[in-house]
């Protein structure tokens, strides 16, 4: 079994994310920030209040403005592609994300659990019989098999039922929530072998107990 300490410290010691920041589609770019300067994802995404613009990009007479999609610090930029015009997909700059207590968990969760994740992007739901277990029973207390039916993808009406592969083991964490589409590729759902659920809890509960950013 690993040493729980030693994860800790692991992590402890590069508690950041890198987050390149590409460009959406062709056009001729200007930045807005400089290396070393602090960002702020906005509060409200959808009108982009408070958030730190990082660069604008000209199309067809058609201006768009992107804006920091993380917290962080910018710790690499492109200079040379200011006022220029770039491809698809163009790297410009990346942000140093300093990881927060539930990002942590989240990153190490994900080194140590199975995840099962979105085959499309869509609306998911547990099948009745696996939401009637789990609410009889506990989240972690129901031990679902390769083969069985765990999910339901709702997508453009239509449901699809989603079998599982992988290995036995216990729900542990669930990532999505009902009625909210979730992108191709995000996680839906954390499994873990029941042998290492003490382990896995145990780890948690000292990362929340330790974890100073």
């Amino acid at each position: 079994m690993e040493n729980i300490g030693e994860i800790i410290k692991k992590y402890k010691a590069n508690p950041f994310e890198v987050y390149p920041v590409l460009t959406p589609h062709t056009g001729y770019v200007h930045l807005m920030v400089k290396l070393g300067q602090t960002v702020k994802r906005p509060i409200d995404p959808w009108q982009q209040k408070g958030g730190t613009l990082l660069y604008t990009i000209l199309r067809q007479g058609n201006l768009k403005r992107i804006y920091a999609p993380i917290d962080g610090e910018i710790m690499d930029i492109k200079r040379e592609l200011d006022e220029q015009f770039v491809e698809a997909n163009t790297y410009l700059m990346s942000i140093r994300h300093p990881l927060t207590e539930d990002e942590i968990i989240d990153k190490i969760l994900s080194d140590f659990l199975d995840i099962f994740r979105a085959p499309e992007a869509a609306k998911y739901y547990f099948v009745p019989e696996l939401a009637k277990k789990i609410e009889e029973r506990g989240l972690q207390k129901v031990i679902i098999q390769p083969g069985e039916e765990i999910l339901i993808m709702s997508r453009m009406k239509r449901d699809i039922h989603l079998v599982y592969e992988g290995k036995p083991g216990i729900i542990h964490t669930v990532y999505f929530r009902p009625n909210v589409t979730i992108p191709e590729g995000e996680p839906l759902l954390g499994i873990c072998p029941p042998e290492r659920v003490s382990f896995i809890n145990d780890l948690v509960q000292r990362i929340r107990l330790e974890w100073k950013v």
